[in-house]
């Protein structure tokens, strides 16, 4: 009689709880992997993080000099996406020659979006700082250029010089922030993807005539999938698109009672920008693109994060998870945003007094981990809807990453038995504010694990 066999007449005895190896009060679980159905191979920059592009106003915060922040951003990854877009995107203008007064602000992020003037200029010594902090990192840029409210014109100016400036760090620009909200913001209430593609396709030739080579990616879309179709569509007529772009939340507006830790655990969080039912249309748009997908822009609740949510190990939990799903769905990257002291970003503070590590840093690392693993058929029973496990491998090492983000302790049974050294994402609370990290722990090498309420571990078979 098999293992599963005998575990199967004792639950129906009542006295599973008493077998070796399980653990007393536990919810009892299996993983089964199937190697025979190997998956995606997560990219080695997967990680991404996204700022807004005020931030260039100060040309001092992207530099070398900025030595703590390298090293945060070097603590994620050493192949990283930096994106630079969103709302203030839309307000940017660019001019050549260096700054004569002193920048407007020290930091900029969703925490000052409301109250400091959006109207602000990029300049070339910025692009140069933002050239040496790019090398310091190893990171690669995604660069957002003003079709909002800029001309042509001067997006073909600023794209030459950030082509000349930041030379192979640059990935590729996109053209306009959450294109489909323009409507009756920027553009005409009927302005819909056909007359989103026609300016795109002026300020692409403009831009393309000014930077030669240069590389495109989009539509950057907020949540309206039709403006996705559309560019997927057209995007191989033009063979310097390299990537479909798009952003994700999984909740908001910040300030709402529906934005809870509840609904943070939840697969598909009623509030949640895109739904589980749009997923399958993005996988449509790559295939006819034949390009890949990356969340160049999301978070945990839109509008700068809901404070005792946005910023406690639950949104670690769910950044782990939310990270290592999408990777299965074949997503290029996940740029989580941030920046200044807002509730959801991962990385919070400023040159002057320091920065710190949020929760979801943590979280980060942990999807991070598994880059260049490749994906495994993995199937979780037993568990409940709020845990999720994944299945790797890479150069014939094989991992496990479960995440709990239920309340009950998982009792999981494994294919074989896990080594001692396994890693842990784990707090004082699931609301906890202070305390989150990630780390090596050891471990008994049994087939039988347990993963702590409120927690992820990654095993090593």
């Amino acid at each position: 009689m098999n293992r599963r066999s005998f575990v199967a007449r004792l639950a129906a005895a009542g006295v599973t709880s008493s077998l070796p190896g399980f653990s007393q009060g536990a919810v009892k679980a299996t993983l089964t992997i199937d190697a025979s159905q190997p998956g995606m191979t997560i990219p080695r920059d997967f990680t991404g993080l996204s700022y807004e592009s005020a931030q260039l106003a100060n040309p001092a915060f992207f530099s070398k000099e900025n030595k703590q922040l390298i090293e945060l951003f070097r603590g994620l990854s050493t192949s990283g996406n930096l994106r630079l877009g969103g709302g203030s995107s839309e307000f940017t203008t660019y001019l050549d020659a260096d700054p004569t007064v002193a920048p407007p602000f020290e930091v900029f992020g969703p925490d000052t979006s409301k109250t400091v003037k959006h109207g602000t200029v990029t300049t070339a010594l910025a692009l140069r700082n933002l050239r040496e902090f790019l090398d310091a990192t190893a990171w690669s840029c995604l660069y957002g250029l003003n079709l909002g409210q800029g001309t042509k014109e001067n997006a073909a100016a600023e794209a030459a010089a950030v082509q000349r400036l930041l030379g192979p760090r640059l990935m590729a620009f996109q053209i306009g922030n959450e294109p489909d909200g323009f409507r009756n913001r920027y553009r005409p209430a009927g302005w819909g993807p056909a007359d989103y593609l026609k300016e795109w396709n002026e300020f692409h030739d403009a831009i393309a005539a000014a930077a030669p080579g240069a590389k495109f990616a989009g539509p950057d879309i907020s949540n309206k999938l039709p403006f996705l179709t559309a560019f997927a569509e057209v995007a191989p007529k033009h063979k310097d698109v390299i990537l479909l772009t798009g952003h994700y939340y999984a909740m908001g507006p910040a300030g709402s009672p529906g934005a809870t830790l509840d609904q943070l655990a939840e697969t598909d969080p009623k509030q949640a920008t895109m739904h589980v039912s749009g997923f399958p249309v993005v996988a449509d748009a790559m295939k006819v693109a034949g390009l890949p997908f990356r969340l160049s822009e999301g978070n945990s609740c839109w509008n700068g994060g809901q404070p005792g949510v946005s910023d406690t190990l639950a949104s670690a939990l769910w950044c782990a998870d939310i990270m290592l799903r999408f990777a299965t769905m074949g997503w290029s990257g996940v740029n989580l945003h941030g920046g200044g002291d807002g509730f959801y970003t991962p990385i919070a503070g400023a040159p002057s007094k320091g920065f710190t590590r949020r929760p979801e840093y943590f979280g980060i690392q942990f999807g991070q981990s598994l880059a260049g693993a490749s994906y495994l058929g993995a199937i979780l029973s037993g568990a409940g809807q709020h845990v999720t496990a994944y299945a790797v491998e890479q150069g014939g090492r094989r991992r496990v990453a479960v995440i709990n983000k239920g309340d009950a302790r998982i009792s999981m049974e494994l294919p074989m038995r896990v080594g001692v050294k396994a890693m842990k994402l784990s707090g004082p609370a699931l609301d906890s504010k202070e305390g989150t990290a990630f780390g090596e722990v050891r471990v008994s090498r049994s087939q039988i694990v347990d993963v702590g309420a409120h927690s992820g571990m990654i095993y090593e078979l």
